[in-house]
């Protein structure tokens, strides 16, 4: 197949482009198909080919980590005919990956090849710094550029007040105030929007509907929330993956419950470039940011740059990845020993039946 051949075809609008064909080589020689996948349930995917939508059987080899298994997103080699397979995946630029809800040492991918991560953070309701804080990390450490949509902007009183209130926790991030309802916004945050784009947010955030406000069409569901705490219930309940109609790719996800992060250390330090930029300047390279003389972080909070609640939940979510890390990083060394236990009792076993050879 042709390279002029891969951009006649509908594959281009989800995003397929001259270096993917070219990363793609070696699978067209092998007579494979590149798809995109939409999503994953119960050993098989929804993709989309260069003819159009297909449910695939995936046939790939097991991983030990489940955020190496395909999601929403990535981009794959297919082996075409009756019951198509997902056989291979392409690498990722980057993927949004928080920790597992099960508690767990592994992480949960969220979305993979994602250029621009929408925060959905809804006007209808009071703001939670820390969880914006949360979701801002967990896409910078993808490589994503972050915007904040403030949605439902018509249900407040100020939402300039809220854009000044937001921009101390989003250092480098664009902030947009957006209604569905009315139009505000959307101009502007179209202009913004870039390549694959992913909506992140809790239930009741208004992404589906600000979804379908940049399809033009009603697309995603989208449900009522409660007027007593300005929560929604999970009318997603899967992801979804459509062409934008100026160009790109939208993904929606689930409302999320909980953002714990797992080996977000450059993810954090881009949500508190700020504290960061104050800790180079403290006296001495080890501070704790607490008694320590010269302390510019301390002098930053005392001086009213800085806020206290903004440290601690720096400190917080230090913490919490930390702790993340190190359970993975135990996983690891573990199945790293059960590796070695293997090869030794492999060895003894092999020894053994020699010797009794010999013997024999």
């Amino acid at each position: 197949m042709s390279f002029e051949h891969s951009f006649d075809d509908g594959l281009s609008a989800y995003g397929w482009d001259a270096g993917l064909e070219q990363s793609f080589a070696s699978y067209r020689s092998a007579r494979l198909i590149p798809a995109r996948v939409v999503g994953v349930d119960r050993g098989a995917c929804d993709v989309i080919t260069e003819t159009g939508p297909l449910r695939a059987r995936l046939s790939l080899p097991a991983v030990a980590d489940p955020v190496e298994s395909p999601c929403t997103g990535d981009w794959a080699a297919l082996r075409p005919g009756p019951t198509p397979e997902l056989v291979a995946l392409l690498p990722r630029r980057g993927v949004i990956v928080r920790s597992s809800a099960s508690r767990t040492s592994y992480g949960q991918a969220l979305a993979a090849n994602v250029d621009t991560a929408v925060v959905a953070v809804s006007l209808g309701g009071p703001l939670n710094p820390s969880r914006i804080e949360r979701l801002l990390a967990l896409a910078w450490e993808s490589g994503a550029q972050p915007v904040i949509v403030l949605t439902k902007a018509d249900q407040s009183a100020d939402p300039g007040q809220a854009v000044t209130a937001i921009t101390e926790l989003a250092p480098g991030v664009e902030i947009i105030a957006t209604s569905a309802a009315t139009g505000q916004g959307m101009d502007a945050l179209t202009a913004a929007l870039t390549g694959t784009v992913v909506l992140l947010g809790p239930s009741g955030a208004g992404k589906s509907t600000l979804g379908n406000a940049l399809l033009g069409t009603e697309v995603l569901e989208t449900g009522d929330v409660r007027a007593q705490d300005g929560k929604g219930r999970h009318t997603t309940v899967r992801r979804s993956l459509v062409p934008l109609p100026g160009g790109g790719v939208l993904i929606d996800t689930p409302g999320l419950r909980g953002v714990g992060l797992l080996d977000a250390d450059e993810g954090l330090q881009q949500v508190f470039a700020d504290i960061e930029e104050f800790a180079e300047q403290c006296r001495f390279g080890d501070c704790e940011h607490d008694s320590e003389p010269g302390c510019a972080v301390q002098a930053a909070i005392a001086s009213g740059d800085l806020s206290e609640r903004r440290l601690d939940s720096y400190r917080k979510l230090q913490r919490e990845n930390a702790w993340a890390s190190s359970r993975s990083d135990a996983r690891l060394r573990a199945q790293h020993d059960d590796r070695k236990k293997a090869i030794t009792r492999s060895l003894r076993e092999t020894y053994a039946f020699r010797d009794r050879q010999r013997r024999s």
